[in-house]
């Protein structure tokens, strides 16, 4: 299999961003069983080396370049699938407290594959979005939740904005042009007690942009949320 250690390297450096050897090791590796467990289990389109280390790897850890992430951070990643972006940041900032959650066991089987064989820790979370945030243990407890393709702005914000701790950063990862999904998000937002604090737009090798939508806890989240998945894809906020 084809060695992505050194263009993933050299393409965070373009960044400002240091990956050293050992971590280089861990992401071919991480590849290596991804692209192993895929046969089995569907956890990503992207399977070709090139594409992974930059649509996969690199478009997750650039969330260290945009966020100011403090040592010991609590972070959640919602809906995690293969594992992006929670764990290519875990294995760049080993002293993150990692939560991966997702409502697909065999993915949070292959997730365990991975941080046994990496020696890595991080708690996998057995759940829907909406069922996790009403549990007293994740309920208001992160510094910061994660969630990358998963769902429409205005959907993602119930799902994710209740794992926050006052003062934690939601942040959304998109695709360009999220002017519409920004505004259809306003209400949403403002009920849940957030504040949108910024937008960061970038671009990745190859030509993709990409945007960080960065929403902050500021006030009490009401107890009836997050709502029941049906009636979230019924009514959205």
């Amino acid at each position: 299999m084809e060695d992505i250690q050194s263009l993933l390297t050299s393409s965070a450096e373009e960044f400002g961003i240091e990956v050293t050897a050992t971590q280089a090791k861990s992401f071919q590796q991480y590849m290596e069983l991804m692209v192993e467990w895929n046969e089995k289990v569907n956890l990503t389109a992207i399977t070709e080396p090139h594409d992974v280390a930059v649509k996969h790897f690199l478009d997750s850890i650039l969330l260290l370049k945009y966020l100011e992430i403090q040592d010991g951070a609590k972070l959640i990643d919602v809906g995690t699938g293969a594992g992006f972006p929670g764990l290519p940041l875990k294995i760049m900032r080993p002293e993150l407290s990692l939560t991966l959650l997702d409502g697909l066991n065999k993915r949070l089987v292959f997730l365990q594959d991975v941080l046994t064989k990496l020696n890595i820790s991080a708690e996998l979370v057995h759940a829907r979005a909406e069922e996790g945030s009403r549990q007293v243990q994740y309920r208001g407890r992160f510094d910061f939740a994660t969630a990358r393709a998963v769902a429409p702005l205005n959907f993602l914000c119930e799902y994710c904005l209740p794992y926050l701790k006052m003062g934690g950063t939601f942040v959304a990862m998109k695709g360009p042009q999220i002017d519409e999904e920004l505004e259809s998000a306003k209400n949403a937002i403002q009920l849940l007690g957030c504040k949108l604090s910024d937008v960061k737009e970038f671009t990745l090798p190859g030509g993709d942009g990409r945007s960080l939508v960065l929403i902050t806890r500021t006030k009490l989240i009401p107890a009836l949320y997050p709502r029941h998945g049906a009636k979230i894809a019924a009514s959205p906020l």
